[in-house]
């Protein structure tokens, strides 16, 4: 083989080796944002990616200076100091949880996530650290005490929650005005445009503390359900962590604390710290 040929070979071999090198590459990487993040990676990098509402009060939301309040966020700053890193805060909306956590935008979703057996399928569920139920609230002047009454109603729920879940598949005789974001269902409500709202009993108590015309008639509808982080379905490494970090958070009573501090003052007298968080 003359020179000339050598160095054609020579540059055709470094040439397939780097087009390897790269496409292994890429498919660790691939691999890598399928799974999602490790919590090794995660202490890493410094920091950890966290799925967040912003106008879910008292759960989570930007207040006028720019800083986020709220029971969800209390928690998300505690796993983030027991691990050693950073927040980034990703604001999502009810319907954009699952597919945040399945493109590996975020690694853990703290975003008043209920566990549902549709969503069991898609995602997975750490232990849950709150308990609630499915309400309904209208105007006091006419109030909603029973589901019966929302027959033919315009009822507004949000999208990708438990109560559309519920009214799409166990009571499908009210008319469902369908919100993005909570700021919109509940301007809507406001705006007289239905004749109810449901969601979360949690919040609902919440929310008709700050507007007085208006009640829970509806405290309970369906079976209690549970509120827990959510994670990337497969991704083994940060479901234990954050199961370890439940159940030790349970122990020192952080969550009747972190109650006490963000939830309590935004509730009626109808509602209790046993109401809402789990025991040990």
């Amino acid at each position: 083989m003359n020179k000339r040929l050598k160095k054609i070979a020579i540059v055709i071999t470094l040439a397939v080796g780097i087009i390897g090198f790269n496409f292994e590459h890429k498919i660790a990487d691939a691999a890598t944002k399928q799974q999602g993040r490790t919590i090794k990676q995660i202490k890493k990098s410094g920091k950890i990616k966290i799925a967040v509402f912003g106008d879910l009060k008292p759960y989570g939301w930007v207040d006028k200076n720019g800083k986020r309040q709220g029971y969800d966020i209390e928690l998300a700053k505690k796993i983030a100091k027991d691990l050693g890193v950073k927040i980034k805060y990703v604001q999502v909306n009810a319907n954009a949880r699952v597919d945040a956590l399945n493109s590996g935008k975020v690694d853990l979703a703290l975003a008043n996530f209920t566990v549902t057996p549709e969503r069991k399928e898609v995602i997975s569920f750490a232990k849950p650290y709150m308990k609630v139920s499915i309400g309904v609230a209208s105007k006091k002047t006419s109030l909603i005490t029973k589901v019966n009454q929302l027959k033919g109603k315009n009822l507004i729920v949000n999208k990708g929650t438990t109560a559309e879940t519920y009214f799409t598949k166990e009571y499908t005789s009210a008319k469902l005005l369908k919100f993005d974001s909570k700021t919109q269902q509940f301007a809507a409500l406001k705006d007289g445009r239905a004749d109810a709202i449901t969601d979360d009993n949690s919040y609902l108590f919440a929310w008709v503390k700050d507007h007085p015309d208006y009640k829970v008639g509806i405290k309970q509808l369906g079976e209690q359900s549970y509120i827990s982080p959510g994670v990337q379905k497969g991704n083994k490494s940060v479901l234990k962590w954050t199961n370890k970090e439940i159940k030790k958070l349970n122990k020192s009573n952080f969550f009747k604390k972190d109650y006490k501090k963000t939830l309590a003052p935004y509730f009626g007298d109808d509602v209790k710290s046993t109401d809402i968080t789990i025991g040990k």
